[in-house]
């Protein structure tokens, strides 16, 4: 009877044991994510291997391999795909300088990613921006403020954009030593801003330079960081398609870098090679698609690679070599956890609740605030919220396009800029609304009612600017002439004289809440206006945000994280990718506001800047240390800067180069001291052959709250110290 007992499961033991023997090596959880997804790979078809090399990735049922979609975007929120948190858009993240708040930012991001895909997982959907791979974040430089995508980025410095990068990738990916949290992507690499009406065919070129000063950094940062994904850009850099491009893809990114993660082509670039509007680079989709993954591009957003088995058929290029290509692609997929159980893996068990919740809404509302820049105040701001009568007007009020920008996702709770300044003015004050203009041209009717309104009203909110249907991506725009870019560099003109009305006949105070996502000539509106706010598309909870610093609940810290220039005058032609003249470190013309700029309710002083060492070697270090006061009466946030001039180099040297960044709190008549260290990173110079070296020389150092320049001076920010650094 015992024998009886015991063979059963001696018999399971055994079946079990031969299983676990025969079980596929891409199963077994003790191997290399490379080993097995080798393994995986080997078990294709050619078709099947060709299939799982494009964004839409169909199943194979008998390897138990569930269809797939790469294409998710999370620029600021989860985007197309669902009620999720919306932050403000990336250049509104750019305005906090804070690399803390976004990796803050990132953390709850894909926290809701993870929810999301789980739940559809269980439902059985596979969509597209369902997938747990993000093609976020976009750390191009903003080199021209025409550029309609600018929006996308974090700005135009190369610095501060690694920086804020870096942050959005740590938070997005997660620190989980075997797992990640999601998949992020560096884009468009690299030498890419415009202009979008030529993305598919544009020749970028760029000097040595300016490719090493100005648009490798911010990737290189990234890689350094992480980043499980880079996707090349449409154009072409110095001749080559950025997605075929040797140099770049294989010479600076994977053997200098050591990147290690898959390559992705951006949507339809690889048929860009073999268009009749495109580069003229390949002869049909089977040369373009072999020459693409030769350089590393393992991944197609679009069909072309449905050609590599033609390809192959035609030796141009061999299976072994798409085998080593998708094996890259599926090491994502296993890192993510796809054929694994969920029990050993700490993101599976985000649930949906942390969807929108009131914590993520709260870090939205943050961040809106600490990204929000005020331009000009002439004493008005802030308010009491007890005044009798208060008006607000124009296109983007009650306009949710003008707090989302673009690639962005939906939510129930939108606050528009109605809304948030409704819900701050106490009972018993009045409130009118009046839509005043259209957006994008003159009214038809010619009767206006607003002007009224404003000699009324004890204060006036003109909410101005711009929206995605005016600037955007190439087919986003729909009101726009130029494919999404702003080549005029306006406003547009109809709510300047708007603006101008609403102005007239009384000493009422006129606010100026200006919405969009790229600098915009506000020269008139500076002149007009009694205070000027730039807002930017500040997310879900931009109404409460710009509430909060109208009346005061907090004082205005962002900062401009790209340069005004005054007009169109001062800029070099779009289509140039050399850097003379362009932002704030090669500028030499005056702006109307400053890179760095941004005005307070409080006043700050800073004082004694010590070096620890003002003489060093090449190699040597030294940190600079400064004292910040808070000398006015309000509570308020400062976004403390280093700046760096090589006084005289070998080759040119930028005006300014933003190396720190230090976001502090003070209260009324606090104090505190911040450091930055300062060393080889930090001093060395691009030579003209690309190169990079610390020079001997002097190296003038500022700290302050701006850029050290008469212009921010004369705005009204005058607080920075200055050392000098001698290096021998």
């Amino acid at each position: 009877m015992k024998l009886k007992k015991i063979l059963p499961a001696l018999i399971v033991m055994v079946l079990g044991s031969w299983c676990m023997a025969q079980s596929p090596d891409y199963l077994d959880t003790r191997l290399s994510y490379e080993r097995r997804a080798a393994d995986l790979v080997s078990r294709m078809t050619l078709e099947e291997k060709a299939d799982q090399m494009m964004h839409s990735a169909p199943a194979i049922q008998r390897l138990g391999l569930p269809a797939y979609n790469w294409w998710n975007e999370a620029l600021h929120g989860i985007a197309r795909s669902g009620t999720a948190t919306v932050f403000p858009q990336a250049i509104g993240l750019g305005a906090t300088f804070d690399p803390g708040l976004i990796y803050r930012v990132a953390d709850a991001i894909s926290d809701e990613a993870r929810a999301m895909y789980h739940a559809a997982i269980k439902q059985g959907y596979h969509e597209q921006y369902g997938g747990l791979t993000f093609w976020s974040p976009n750390v191009n430089i903003f080199r021209d403020p025409r550029w309609g995508r600018g929006q996308e980025t974090y700005g135009e410095d190369p610095f501060l954009t690694g920086q804020l990068g870096a942050a959005f990738v740590r938070g997005m990916q997660g620190d989980d030593p075997q797992y990640l949290k999601t998949a992020a992507c560096a884009k468009h690499f690299v030498v890419h801003s415009g202009p979008e009406k030529l993305r598919h065919e544009f020749d970028a070129v760029v000097s040595e330079k300016d490719l090493n000063e100005t648009y490798l950094p911010a990737f290189h940062s990234l890689v350094n960081a992480g980043v499980e994904a880079v996707m090349c850009a449409y154009n072409a850099t110095d001749g080559e398609p950025c997605c075929a491009n040797h140099r770049l893809l294989q010479d600076i990114l994977v053997q200098s870098w050591g990147f290690k993660g898959h390559i992705l082509s951006d949507c339809w670039a690889i048929a860009d090679f073999y268009s009749r509007s495109g580069h003229h680079f390949s002869a049909d989709a089977a040369e373009a698609s072999a020459e693409a993954v030769r350089n590393g591009v393992v991944l197609n957003c679009g069909n072309s690679y449905g050609s590599l088995v033609d390809a192959v058929k035609r030796g141009l290029i061999t299976e072994t070599e798409i085998d080593q290509a998708l094996s890259h692609l599926m090491v994502t997929r296993f890192k993510l956890g796809m054929f694994d159980t969920d029990e050993n893996n700490p993101y599976a068990q985000i649930g949906p609740e942390v969807i929108n919740s009131s914590a993520h809404r709260a870090l939205a509302l943050e961040t809106a605030e600490k990204g929000i820049v005020l331009l000009k105040n002439n004493g008005v701001l802030p308010l009491r919220n007890d005044l009798p009568k208060y008006f607000i007007t124009g296109p983007n009020a009650a306009n949710v396009d003008a707090l989302i920008g673009n690639y962005y996702g939906v939510n129930p709770e939108m606050v528009t800029f109605l809304e948030g300044i409704s819900a701050a003015i106490a009972p018993g004050s009045q409130l009118q609304y009046r839509t005043g203009i259209l957006l994008d041209r003159p009214n038809t009717n010619p009767a206006d009612w607003t002007t009224g309104n404003a000699a009324g009203s004890d204060a006036n909110f003109a909410v101005l600017g711009i929206t995605g249907a005016l600037e955007g991506e190439e087919g986003a725009a729909i009101a726009s002439d130029h494919a999404g870019d702003m080549l005029e560099y306006i406003i547009p003109p109809h709510q300047i004289e708007f603006l101008r009305k609403l102005k007239q006949g009384h000493n009422k105070p006129v606010i100026a809440i200006i919405t969009g996502g790229c600098p915009l000539n506000l020269s008139e509106v500076q002149e007009i206006a009694d205070a000027v706010i730039m807002a930017w598309y500040p997310g879900e909870e931009g109404g409460h945000a710009v509430a909060d610093i109208l009346f005061g609940k907090v004082s205005p810290s962002g900062r401009l994280p790209v340069t005004f220039p005054k007009s169109l005058d001062q800029l070099p032609p779009y289509e140039d990718y050399n850097m003379a003249g362009r932002t704030y470190r090669y500028m030499e013309a005056e702006p109307l506001y400053p890179f760095g700029f941004g005005l307070s309710y409080t006043t700050f002083e800073y004082n004694n800047l010590k070096l620890s060492a003002s003489e060093i070697t090449p190699d040597g270090s030294t940190v600079a240390s400064v004292t910040v006061k808070n000398s006015g009466a309000y509570p308020a946030d400062e976004v403390v800067q280093l700046y760096i001039h090589d006084v005289k180099g070998s080759s040119p040297t930028p005006l300014f180069s933003l190396k720190g960044v230090k976001r502090i709190h003070l209260r009324p008549g606090e104090e505190t001291t911040v450091q930055f260290a300062i060393g080889p990173k930090q001093l060395a110079l691009v030579l003209n052959d690309g190169s990079q070296m610390v020079e001997p020389g002097d190296f003038k150092i500022y700290a302050g709250g701006c850029l050290p320049t008469q212009r921010s001076r004369e705005l009204g920010m005058p607080g920075w110290q200055e050392a000098t650094l001698k290096v021998e």
